[in-house]
């Protein structure tokens, strides 16, 4: 649900060993090209249409009693995303690595480099495929909605898998060469709606979660409520992500 083949490129890249997709608005995409601009990664955007059922990994309350529930349907969008919209854009674009590696720990993840970004139920959404799928090497949430019901106990219960089972060593930090950017304005935590005013405490706490599992992250708080600034905000993920997935 939610995810197509259709795409822009924002920014071709002449060096084709790093990608970076967006999750985008179908019905009102993000003016971020000039952000995009100039970056040695390709950047491109994914529009996805209905984000309060795509994007969302399973099923919560909506905002108001009398409101529809967030649909759920986040899993099987990652499911297109990986098997259908990302092979037919790296064909397109002539790149190489398949997609056909899953699972957090997996430190083999080929020749080419992926990052993904969202913004708001887009952020949410990158923070829960890169958690969730080793082949996205880094990740960008844009004043992600961590907010989300359930969200803290799912990364909460994912990193101490990971970490009783052996696969991570938590007593040596970024090893395994992954990278999240988690941002969030400064006034969102003061929302009128309850149910946002966690969100930046969620984002403190998840970047430490993250960082058991050996993941570099930085978190910052910049300017602003959830609707402002977001240009900026995206001209600062993609920069991170961009200086991360140039490194050798």
């Amino acid at each position: 649900m939610g995810s197509s083949t259709t795409y822009r490129v924002l920014n071709a890249a002449d060096d084709s060993s790093s990608v970076i997709y967006v999750i985008d608005s179908a019905k009102h995409p993000f003016g971020i090209a000039q952000a995009a601009y100039g970056c040695a990664s390709t950047v491109v955007a994914i529009p996805i249409a209905n984000w309060n059922d795509a994007l969302t990994p399973w099923p919560a309350p909506g905002f108001y009693e009398d409101e529809p529930w967030f649909g759920g349907h986040g899993d099987e969008t990652l499911k297109n995303l990986l098997n259908h919209t990302i092979p037919k854009i790296e064909a397109d674009l002539d790149m190489c690595r398949t997609t056909a590696q899953p699972a957090l720990h997996n430190d083999n993840a080929g020749s080419i480099r992926r990052a993904i970004c969202g913004y708001s139920l887009g952020g949410l959404f990158a923070l829960y495929a890169f958690v969730n799928d080793a082949r996205f090497d880094a990740c960008a949430s844009i004043s992600g909605s961590l907010w989300y019901q359930g969200w803290m106990d799912h990364l909460r219960e994912t990193t101490e898998k990971l970490v009783s089972s052996g696969s991570v060593d938590p007593d040596r930090p970024g090893k395994q060469d992954r990278y999240a950017f988690l941002s969030v304005g400064k006034k969102e935590c003061k929302s009128g709606l309850p149910l946002f005013r966690c969100v930046e405490d969620n984002m403190h706490a998840s970047a430490d979660l993250l960082r058991t599992v050996g993941c570099r992250v930085d978190a910052i708080v910049g300017p602003g409520n959830h609707m402002q600034h977001i240009p900026e905000r995206f001209e600062a993920a993609l920069a991170e992500l961009d200086e991360f997935l140039a490194r050798p």
